[in-house]
């Protein structure tokens, strides 16, 4: 009896595996500029939307903002600290405070704000998932703006916050940890700062970090609602959401640490 040799079927395989995927981000990028086309509709903040919209941001951000920026403070405090012992043994104390701003108000809490957003609301999405059923494209829209919509646009001002917040507080930390109480070292702290927050760099921040919120706020609840219905995701296992996600956040990272210093 002719065996059938596996190895014969993984071109097609790849293949259908590739415009498969493909799909999926091409429905994802639709969905997000259906979102965004929703979120620039002055109706979709009237009246009987906006306490929906302002119930999920309490729930999403100002619940958890006192206690992520004292854990972001102590985690900033320990890695100021050890970057600036650091540039002192060496004998690189006038760089200290420059790579501190550049790698930790810049890159590092962004990105760990993006994280815990996604980590939080890891849980809702997954139920969403587990419910999601078909339904017709009016129902769908009218489902969007008063259910998803609201918890899009939580997750982007949670991450935009704890990001801004998180980094105002850093700033303030970093300054205390070289100059102390001190009201001497201002002129130069600001003078460092201009110089590492030059134009060019705060609009990569900007621009870095609503990314990161646009991302966190979409692709969770598109790749939920691309399951199939009443399906949800594998025990043990990491959804499809996660890791595009995952791989969105690192694309965006890398290419604007490419922009930036390359």
């Amino acid at each position: 009896m002719a065996l059938t040799n596996p190895f014969h079927r993984w071109p097609g395989s790849l293949a259908q595996d590739s415009v498969r995927a493909l799909q999926r981000w091409w429905d994802i990028l639709h969905f997000a500029a259906l979102a965004l086309v929703l979120v620039l509709t002055p109706s979709t903040y009237a009246r009987a939307n906006r306490p929906l919209i302002a119930r999920q941001i309490y729930a999403s951000t100002w619940q958890v903002l006192w206690w992520f920026t004292v854990l972001c403070s102590l985690l900033s405090l320990v890695l100021i600290r050890i970057v600036v012992v650091s540039a002192l043994s060496y004998g690189l104390s006038q760089y200290a405070l420059e790579m501190v701003v550049r790698v930790l108000v810049l890159e590092l809490i962004p990105l760990g704000a993006a994280l815990f957003v996604v980590l939080r609301s890891g849980a809702t999405w997954n139920a969403l998932q587990a419910a999601v059923q078909p339904m017709k494209p009016a129902l769908a829209l009218q489902k969007m703006r008063r259910e998803w919509l609201p918890r899009m646009l939580a997750s982007a001002f949670s991450v935009l916050l704890l990001a801004g917040v998180s980094g105002v507080v850093a700033l303030v930390l970093a300054y205390l940890t070289v100059y102390g109480f001190s009201p001497w070292g201002l002129p130069e702290y600001t003078r460092v700062v201009g110089r590492v927050f030059a134009p060019v760099v705060v609009l990569a921040f900007v621009l870095k970090t609503v990314l990161f919120a646009v991302a966190v706020a979409v692709i969770p609840l598109a790749s939920a609602l691309q399951a199939e219905p009443g399906k949800g995701p594998q025990p043990g296992g990491v959804s499809q959401g996660t890791v595009r996600l995952f791989l969105v956040l690192v694309l965006i990272e890398a290419a604007s640490l490419t922009l930036k210093y390359i």
